[in-house]
């Protein structure tokens, strides 16, 4: 056979199943594959009312396509994991006190990030959650790295699930009364009540819309049970992939391999903020991370590119992939829309995307290149939508 013909009669890998699969199918949710799972995109109300539901009440979210994993000090000690890693993160692991989390990335030798994620101090161990299409990789690299003095445990028996929104504390509440005092990034073990049942919970006040609420890691034989009473308040939905991905390009989140990848740093990618002043030059603790050289110096002299968020003067949105051109008429592209699509909140299009850093000043005029038209793009500050994070 030719090579293509092998390669098309190859045997795709099975898709996986997350814990709540039956009960998506149950309630009419429309499965596609996702980072190697099968996944709900969106329910029968649809994105649009999902996305609009969500930022005036609460939404449910099936996150368990992502990876958890423990890291625990074969010393016994927080303070060594939180060492550990940051062999591996630009960001200060060590300042995060038990009970809060902070986002980070794993970088690479040239700078480029290799995944983000969010880490939790739980007292004993670090817990962390990476993404689901890099969690397989993103284990195997704390392997090689950390092996010799940590333990690396991945938790393949918990869900993940996100309660987004601004009823979403009072709604979990309900059922775990402690959350209500929790801050934004606070993270750690909660009791939450179902029918007199007590399920063990990790939670965090965080999550990928802009909103209050929480993430909930839960055992994966008590998740279905968790998600059914938390759905049975009149205050939520069952949200897919669609409006979380309009939720969080309203909210100017980066999406892994598609706004940062391999081959952008934390400067270029607008992630400076991220990286704490300890691991900067001048700091307690500076570099020691995989592109130091290259990263710090980007945070001294500043970055070719960098990541800006992008309104249309029209109402046509404008899609991942697009070329930007600095006017009407040149040929000389200059940069990449990396996300795009309609705001629902905004009732307008918006994108996100790379320019040279000259052009990435706000209200600065672009054009992109859409099935042969050049339509203006201003440029526009991130969030297009205000967060409603409690701090």
């Amino acid at each position: 056979m030719l090579a293509a013909e092998r390669e098309s009669s190859a045997v795709e890998p099975a898709l996986k199943r997350v814990p709540l699969h039956d009960l998506h199918v149950a309630r009419g949710g429309k499965i596609v594959p996702f980072a190697g799972y099968e996944m709900p995109v969106q329910y029968a109300a649809g994105v649009l009312k999902e996305h609009l539901h969500t930022r005036a009440s609460a939404g449910l979210f099936d996150v368990s396509h992502m990876g958890q994993i423990a890291l625990t000090a074969k010393s016994g000690k927080v303070e060594d994991a939180a060492r550990a890693l940051e062999r591996l993160v630009p960001q200060d692991i060590l300042g995060i006190v038990p009970g809060r989390q902070r986002y980070a990335q794993f970088t690479n030798e040239s700078g480029g990030i290799l995944d983000d994620l969010m880490v939790a101090n739980f007292g004993d161990h670090l817990f962390l959650v990476v993404n689901a299409a890099c969690k397989i990789e993103d284990e195997a690299h704390l392997r090689k790295h950390l092996s010799d003095v940590c333990i690396i445990a991945p938790l393949p028996d918990r869900a993940l699930i996100a309660l987004q929104g601004p009823k979403a504390a009072e709604v979990l509440a309900k059922h775990a009364p402690t959350v209500a005092a929790m801050r934004f990034m606070d993270a750690g073990p909660h009791k939450v009540q179902i029918s007199g049942q007590v399920i063990d919970c990790f939670v965090s006040r965080s999550g990928y819309t802009g909103e209050d609420g929480f993430e909930i890691s839960v055992p994966a034989k008590d998740a279905e049970r968790l998600a059914t009473a938390l759905l049975a308040d009149p205050a939520v939905l069952p949200i897919g992939l669609g409006a979380r991905d309009s939720l969080r390009l309203e909210a100017g989140l980066c999406l892994y391999g598609h706004d940062i990848d391999t081959t952008t740093t934390p400067v270029e990618g607008a992630l400076e903020w991220s990286v704490q002043k300890s691991r900067r030059t001048g700091g307690a603790r500076p570099g020691g991370f995989p592109g130091a050289d290259i990263i710090l110096k980007q945070f001294d002299t500043g970055a070719a590119r960098r990541r800006v968020g992008l309104r249309a003067e029209g109402r046509a949105p404008v899609r991942e992939h697009a070329a930007l051109y600095a006017d009407e008429t040149s040929n000389e592209k200059i940069g990449t829309v990396t996300s795009g699509g309609f705001g629902p909140t905004l009732n307008a299009p918006v994108a996100m995307g790379y320019l040279p850093t000259a052009l990435s000043k706000d209200g600065t005029i672009v054009f992109a290149d859409v099935r042969g038209q050049r339509l203006p793009l201003r440029t526009a500050p991130m969030p297009f939508v205000p967060n409603g994070y409690k701090r």
